[in-house]
């Protein structure tokens, strides 16, 4: 895979993302901070890997694939830093997602939570909202703390 051909796949899902999330949520200027692509089958997962290998560098292995903290890319949510290439996975058959930041995140959890497609998701050290919409092939999340600032980037 070319690292144009990752840029666009990149920035293309953000876009669905952002269309999801505008369509759910009311505040429409959430900046991204994190975007992850779904890899489909093994093949796929390396060939992403290796076109991130040119635009960044890993700075996290995880049990679900690999964080890379990529060279600045400009999408329609603003610049994007963290991407993350997850391992085929049958429960994520989308193409991938965007993690968007929030600045009132009880608020945000308060508007919105008991409201379809919001879900949360608690983990060790942080939670995320997610949200889901069978009219999209992508995921949006809110985590609190975001994703950049959890690991100080």
């Amino acid at each position: 895979m070319k690292m144009e051909d990752l840029k666009n796949l990149v920035k293309n899902i953000i876009e669905k993302a952002t269309a999801l999330k505008n369509k759910h949520i009311d505040d429409k200027n959430t900046p991204v901070n994190y975007a992850c692509i779904f890899s489909q089958s093994k093949e796929e997962y390396d060939e992403l890997v290796e076109a991130s290998r040119k635009i960044g560098k890993v700075i996290q292995e995880t049990p679900t694939g690999l964080l890379f903290h990529i060279e600045p890319l400009e999408t329609v949510s603003g610049v994007l830093k963290l991407l993350k290439i997850r391992i085929p996975d049958t429960t994520r058959p989308e193409r991938g997602d965007a993690d968007f930041t929030i600045s009132n995140f009880p608020e945000f959890e308060k508007k919105y939570l008991s409201k379809s497609g919001f879900k949360i998701l608690r983990k060790p050290d942080f939670y995320m909202v997610e949200l889901m919409d069978s009219d999209f092939d992508v995921r949006a999340y809110f985590s609190n703390p975001p994703l950049d600032r959890q690991l100080n980037i």
